[in-house]
């Protein structure tokens, strides 16, 4: 689960609804140039073209973290199951927030069930999911990244040529609002495949909505302060589809470097039942289990801001195998860009202290797109 939400500044005119001055406009170009990846190969196709039995020196990481992976399962090492259904009965509320509210502070994960979206879709959406990056090489190319963009095709938060990379191919773009959809991506998606993500966009925008307005519940604060944060007026919601090849030598190389998210709210769907996702717990990486049609949720660092570190985004990463591909399609829910972000002033009365700093979106991305990632060192920069 990648960490950049927030998408680079439109080429187009601003749409008046995103955009409420010249300044603003005029802040969005400037910042155009610093949103951006420097381009890298594809994984996928170096493992299709070739027989690789030793990863290339770039894809190799001695600097990964070696600490013991939990493979000791027991109820408490597993990620917490929130049930939607219950979470929206008025007989079953009460219990839910309160399972919900300890998820979000303990472990910053859980396994959402009950969501109301049909297995018969989800299985459209990862099916479609597949076809896409098995496209020929050819056809994957209108797709790819630009210079000076993080959207398309490629790997994300590569800022110099001797940076190591992940053992992964991923596709980024903007879904919401629908004139920051850049439009040599999305409006060129197959037919088919464009229509079912804007379907699947439409449901977890949704369920992540009835969630945010449920952490507000738990946390007792102003509705305003959370709810109006993400509204469908100008919050973005962005995809990441993620493809990790098998690797001869799975141990040498990362598939996703260790982070936490940059957003508000993650929703992660596995696309196959291959696991790969670790968080970390306890000082231990601890192997996320994902119950079939389940969405993975988790706290992003936007939300751990909003709520004074009440709840807590979590460092994770992505591993991969010998034998296997491992898919997965992660939605990222975040404050609209010209909106200010900081402690929810009940929090701060209640607490008697702000934990982070206040800044607009444009600012937060600006500096978080000047870094390559590394756990939570941008959310403790921003810390008071």
């Amino acid at each position: 689960m990648y960490t950049f939400s927030i998408p680079s500044p439109p080429t187009k005119e601003p749409s008046p609804t995103f955009v409420s001055s010249k300044k603003e406009a005029d802040m969005e170009t400037k910042g155009a140039a610093q949103w951006s990846s420097i381009l890298v190969p594809s994984v996928q196709e170096m493992v299709k073209e070739k027989t690789i039995t030793t990863v290339p020196p770039r894809y190799v990481r001695s600097d990964q973290d070696k600490t013991k992976v939990d493979d000791d399962f027991d109820v408490k090492t597993e990620i917490p199951i929130i049930d939607l259904k219950r979470l929206c009965s008025s007989t079953t509320m009460d219990s839910e927030v309160e399972k919900l509210d300890f998820a979000c502070k303990e472990w910053g994960f859980f396994q959402l069930v009950n969501h109301g979206i049909e297995p018969s879709f989800l299985d459209k959406v990862k099916s479609e999911i597949q076809d896409f990056f098995n496209l020929p090489m050819e056809e994957k190319k209108k797709f790819w990244q630009r210079p000076d963009e993080i959207e398309g095709f490629g790997q994300a938060f590569v800022v110099s040529e001797d940076q190591k990379l992940d053992w992964a191919d991923l596709f980024f773009h903007t879904v919401q609002p629908v004139e920051l959809r850049k439009p040599h991506l999305f409006p060129k998606l197959p037919l088919s495949f464009r229509d079912t993500l804007e379907t699947y966009s439409a449901e977890v925008q949704s369920v992540a909505k009835i969630l945010i307005a449920k952490m507000a519940s738990a946390l007792e604060t102003k509705p305003e302060e959370l709810e109006k944060l993400f509204d469908d007026v100008d919050s973005i919601q962005s995809m990441r589809m993620n493809y990790y090849p098998p690797c001869p030598q799975p141990d040498q190389v990362i598939g996703l470097t260790p982070h936490s998210d940059s957003v508000g709210l993650t929703v992660l769907m596995q696309v196959n039942e291959v696991e790969g996702l670790q968080i970390k717990k306890d000082g231990k990486w601890v192997p996320v289990k994902p119950i079939p049609n389940a969405f993975i949720v988790n706290i992003g660092d936007v939300l751990e801001i909003i709520t004074n570190g009440t709840y807590r985004s979590i460092e994770h990463r992505g591993v991969v195998n010998s034998e296997k591909e491992r898919l997965s399609i992660a939605t990222f829910h975040n404050v609209g860009m010209y909106k200010e972000v900081g402690p929810a002033k009940s929090l701060i009365e209640r607490q008697k202290v702000a934990r982070f700093k206040r800044l607009t979106m444009k600012e937060y991305s600006d500096g978080l797109f000047s870094r390559t990632l590394d756990g939570k060192a941008y959310l403790d920069a921003l810390r008071i």
